[in-house]
């Protein structure tokens, strides 16, 4: 199941940008960057209060705040911001192609900053999808150079922070940490559209941009979350860069668009690279220093022999102490395997 979270969030961000290229032809890009969150953070909310998961998932805490902060700015505000500004300028296929260097952003910043472990394995994983999304963008002729490529890239930059900066709080509820991103990113960018434009958008495109928002970025960040609370920022980024692909998969199954060489190229070398990473095995013996947190968890794990009175039943949440502890296991960098190599 922890590879299936970053896919399913894959597959739900994959469809954000040929849609949200149609959507600018009634919206413009502080608006539609404005409701794609709005839609994010109000439809998160509406689900908490439908469908409650109080008790199993972890709150917020005054130490989590400034990655809170840092991950709204970059990946609420900025990212999308850039990224619609630079689709009025260059093609969506252009796009979904640029976007793809959010997976090397993650990566390098996850191993270069927040020492996550790297290896052959997960760099060549790393080339092939990006390879493959090299792929995608010569069957519509490649990227062309200009102000719209560099938006979209920089917003691939502010997304691959925001990761990271998500990741040191995945532990945490992820709904939460969703909707806030959304109602945070909806609210600054909708006064700026305001502001800027002096008129509100029409209704009946305003209502198609929430219900893209709550789709694209609320749940498939939710997802997205519980992909990195499994498999770290790098391994998730990883899975979740195949969204190129997975975009022009649907294109072909629902819209009948004809399968090119780039196509079955980007698909083989995504398959392999998804091979690669399901395969990877790390182990050896490693040290737990003594930490104290909250999250979601339950005693099966290896990590958490805590008792308590009555026992729980499955996962739950609490503040609780680990004491040292020496062993050997496979691992992904997860909250508790962030140790040095």
């Amino acid at each position: 199941m922890k590879y299936v979270y970053p896919l399913l969030a894959a597959f739900l961000f994959a469809i954000s940008v040929p849609l949200g290229k149609k959507l600018l032809d009634g919206l413009r890009p502080l608006e539609l960057s404005s409701l794609c969150y709005l839609g994010s953070g109000l439809g998160l909310l509406a689900w908490r209060a439908l469908v409650s998961g109080k008790g199993s998932e972890a709150p917020l805490e005054k130490r989590d705040l400034p990655y809170v902060a840092g991950f709204v700015l970059s990946g609420g505000v900025l990212a999308p911001l850039l990224l619609f500004s630079g689709l009025l300028l260059t093609a969506s296929s252009s796009a979904s192609m640029l976007l793809n260097f959010e997976l090397l952003f993650t990566s390098l910043i996850a191993v270069l900053v927040f020492r996550e472990p790297g290896g052959a394995r997960f760099w060549t994983a790393a080339a092939f999808i990006t390879a493959g999304g090299f792929a995608l963008s010569m069957d519509g002729g490649g990227v062309r150079p200009g102000l719209g490529a560099l938006l979209v890239l920089t917003s691939s930059l502010m997304w691959g922070v925001d990761n990271n900066l998500t990741a040191r709080v995945s532990m945490k509820d992820p709904v939460t940490l969703a909707a806030i991103k959304g109602l945070a990113g909806g609210l600054v960018n909708g006064l700026l559209a305001f502001f800027t434009y002096q008129s509100l958008p029409p209704l009946k495109w305003a209502g198609a941009a929430l219900l893209l928002g709550f789709a694209s970025y609320g749940l498939s960040l939710v997802l997205f979350i519980l992909g990195m609370r499994a498999l770290g920022a790098s391994r998730a980024g990883a899975f979740f860069g195949s969204y190129p692909f997975i975009g022009a998969a649907v294109s072909v199954l629902l819209l009948g668009e004809p399968v090119t060489p780039g196509l079955l190229w980007a698909g083989g070398l995504m398959l392999t690279a998804f091979l690669l990473l399901a395969a990877e095995s790390h182990r050896h013996g490693h040290h737990h220093e003594p930490l104290a947190h909250e999250h979601s968890h339950d005693h099966g794990d290896g990590h958490h022999g805590h008792r308590h009175e009555p026992p729980p039943a499955g996962l739950h949440s609490h503040a609780h102490e680990h004491e040292p502890l020496e062993h050997e296991h496979p691992h992904h960098p997860d909250e508790h395997h962030r140790h040095a190599h």
